[in-house]
């Protein structure tokens, strides 16, 4: 698909400088720019490169001034930065505006179905099911009986909702994210043995919520794991049985939450960080990566790492202290051996 310099121009009511028909078909970075590809300069130390860039069309800030000759046509906007992830947003929404129902897919006589669906190959979607306007099922995603998707959500390929899954409007579920499936929930018997408890509950995904590439999200027992209005999943991560995750709150990948912990809102998570189970963690609170969370957290807006997590500015002093421990290991050797030779010098 190819777009002019002047399409893209009206796009972002920016203006031209140079050859308004220059094509472009695909996008590179700047430095990596070849003919038919479309850039943007934003940051004041990628600019020498607008003077040796292949790209066609370059996006560039109002107040940008050359010292040299380009090649390149140029589009002027405001913000040159907001204007490509503008452009950006608009062409994959583009590539992805896919729709019809494939002849491989099935759908349950009892399901509701919206208007403007997309059903890929070997979509499934179960009894009772209701699936709002404009949402695309890629091939291979499983939608069990009874759930909800709300308008304009997307489940890419093998995407898997257990029974009773709710998902909101504008979420992306991404490939092999499975929601819905059993929590961790099994007795210990007197002969050793373990009895597994009913996972009667389910999952609840707010609207605006992406989750990433085979994340898992656990049933609850009883009630709903939650996962709340505007949260962002990374890959690989898993929500147990009846957490909730607070609005607005971004995990990174391989993050672990064990079950009845409650983040609260606007929480960031570093990767593979890890919380125990029946916490109460506050809003705003921030974790680096790696970090294992053991305790309740009540005050809002701190920053920990470590594991057991110190506050941040704690824990960088004490690992910054770590770095020399062979140091001061060699020391207090020296000065228990000086010791020792001034006492026996007392004796004697």
């Amino acid at each position: 698909m190819k777009f002019t310099a002047k399409q893209i121009a009206e796009l972002l009511q920016g203006r031209v400088e140079g050859n308004p028909d220059a094509e472009v078909w695909n996008v590179a970075k700047i430095e990596e720019g070849a003919q038919g590809m479309l850039s943007f300069l934003a940051n004041p130390k990628y600019t020498h490169y607008i003077y040796e860039t292949q790209s066609s069309v370059v996006i560039v800030n109002d107040d940008f001034e050359a010292t040299a000759p380009i090649n390149a046509t140029l589009i002027r906007v405001p913000d040159a930065y907001a204007s490509f992830a503008k452009l950006l947003a608009f062409y994959d929404q583009m590539t992805q505006n896919k729709q019809g129902v494939s002849s491989l897919a099935f759908v349950s006589a009892t399901a509701q179905c919206g208007e403007n669906l997309y059903l890929g190959e070997f979509a499934f979607v179960g009894e009772h099911a209701k699936i709002g306007n404009n949402v695309k099922l890629y091939p291979q995603v499983y939608v069990g009986d009874g759930c909800v998707i709300g308008d304009n959500t997307v489940l890419y390929p093998g995407v898997k909702l257990y029974r009773n899954t709710v998902v909101g409007r504008n979420c992306i579920l991404h490939a092999g994210a499975v929601l819905g499936a059993d929590g961790f929930g099994f007795a210990p018997q007197p002969d050793g043995h373990y009895e597994k408890i009913p996972q009667v509950g389910n999952v609840v995904i707010d609207d605006n919520v992406e989750i990433g590439a085979n994340t898992t999200i656990d049933r609850s027992t009883m009630g709903s794991t939650r996962v709340c209005k505007g949260v962002k999943l990374d890959n690989l991560i898993h929500l147990a049985h009846n957490t909730e995750v607070g609005e607005n709150s971004a995990l990174a990948a391989q993050v672990g939450v064990s079950g009845s912990t409650h983040l609260g809102k606007n929480c960031v998570v570093g990767g593979q960080s890890g919380f125990v189970g029946h916490l109460s963690i506050a809003d705003g609170s921030k974790f680096g990566g790696q970090s294992g969370i053991m305790g309740s957290i009540k005050e809002e807006n701190q920053e920990f790492m470590g594991t057991p997590i110190q506050p941040l500015r704690k824990y960088l002093v004490s690992n910054a202290r770590f770095r020399h421990i062979d140091e001061m290991a060699r020391k207090i050797d020296a000065l228990e051996k000086e010791l020792a030779a001034l006492k026996g010098t007392v004796s004697d």
